[in-house]
C-alpha cells in the first residue's frame, strides 16, 4: 500500500480547488480504495492541474473523457462527488 502521506503530498497542487477537492476525497475515500483504483487515482495525479481540475469539474472535452481506462472515469465520478 502507498504511503497515505505521500499520497496527500502529491495532491497538494497550484490550483486552490484541486488542493480542497484532491484532499477531501484521500481522507474520506483513499483507505477503501483497491488496488486498481490507487492506480488510477495515481494516474490521475500525474495530470497537469488545469486538464485534471477541468476532468473534475466535468468541462473536459467529451473525447477527453471518453479516452479515460474506465477505472479513472469510476474514480472521476468519486472525487466529484466529494
Amino acid at each position: 500500500m502507498k504511503n497515505i502521506e505521500r499520497v496527500r503530498w502529491r495532491c497538494r497542487r497550484g490550483l486552490l480547488e484541486l488542493d480542497i477537492v484532491l484532499g477531501r476525497f484521500v481522507e474520506r475515500h483513499y483507505a477503501t480504495l483497491d488496488e486498481d483504483e490507487r492506480e488510477a487515482f495515481e494516474a490521475l495525479l500525474d495530470m497537469p492541474d488545469n486538464p485534471l481540475w477541468d476532468m473534475i469539474a466535468g468541462r473536459a472535452e467529451r473525447e477527453a473523457q471518453e479516452a479515460m481506462p474506465d477505472e479513472q472515469l469510476a474514480l472521476l465520478e468519486k472525487i466529484r462527488a466529494v
